[in-house]
């Protein structure tokens, strides 16, 4: 059995169908469940993750309900127990997504500090890969709003990290079109402009580098009032002088990927 929570949430068989799993509250308890990563989620927790603040009088025996039927569809090697005061779920040997991500993350960030730039982007790319839409999409807002935006910065950590692995290996002529539309959808993470001020350099469009510079520093100003961070100040600068390095740099420190869940 195969665990999905990076998308909409699904339990797949050894054949790769699909196990019924139908509606929002009985998709969150495994989500849920999933994110705790093999801990016990209490069940006030598992209640405001299904239901908010307006829980039902009858909501000890709905959850119950809800576990019973999660219990009755989970694969060989996989236990959902109970544990004082909740829950928990043992996923065993069974592959989990979200887990496989932050597994290839972390040796993708590895290899990236280490200069091993092309098993760092083949290991980014294929945590990335993983996903198939928006984390937690058919799953109660409640727990949407608790997790979503942890899982989202972790997947766009790992694409900062996989595009500055292309950039390390010269693919700054293949990255510049992804970091425009990143940059379009994204227009205050400085990270993505500065990596799209690099590309646009290495690939002899300077005067287009420097109005990506500057188009950033007015959002910035009209939007938050505060200046470029260092990271884009460093790549202005770099710009202007030409000194922008060129592959075989030493990358610049990585941020950790933050852990995700509710």
């Amino acid at each position: 059995m195969r665990f999905r929570v990076l998308g909409p949430v699904r339990l797949c068989g050894a054949e790769g169908r699909e196990t019924a799993l139908e509606g929002t509250k009985p998709r969150a308890l495994l989500a849920a469940l999933v994110l705790a990563r093999g801990t016990v989620v209490p069940d006030s927790r598992l209640i405001a993750l299904l239901w908010g603040d307006d829980a039902p009088a009858t909501v000890a025996a709905q959850l119950y309900t809800y576990v019973s039927r999660l219990r009755r569809v989970l694969g060989p090697g996989a236990e959902l127990v109970r544990r004082r005061p909740g829950y928990l779920l043992r996923t065993g040997e069974s592959p989990v997504d979200l887990y496989e991500f932050e597994r290839l993350g972390r040796l993708g960030q590895d290899d990236l500090r280490a200069g091993r730039y092309a098993p760092a982007a083949e290991r980014l790319r294929s945590a990335l890969a993983l996903w198939s839409g928006s984390a937690l999409a058919d799953t109660t807002r409640f727990l949407r709003e608790a997790a979503e935006p942890g899982l989202h910065e972790a997947r766009m950590a790992a694409l900062e990290c996989r595009v500055e692995a292309d950039l390390a290996r010269g693919e700054h002529l293949g990255v510049v079109a992804e970091l425009t539309d990143l940059v379009a959808h994204y227009p205050l993470r400085e990270r993505f402009r500065a990596q799209l001020m690099t590309a646009l350099y290495r690939s002899e469009r300077q005067g287009d580098a420097l109005a990506v510079f500057h188009s950033g520093r007015r959002l910035l100003d009209e939007e938050l009032g505060v200046p470029p961070g260092r990271a884009l100040t460093l790549t202005h600068q770099a710009v202007l002088s030409g000194e922008l390095a060129f592959p075989g740099a030493p990358p610049p420190a990585l941020r950790p990927v933050p852990a995700a869940g509710p």
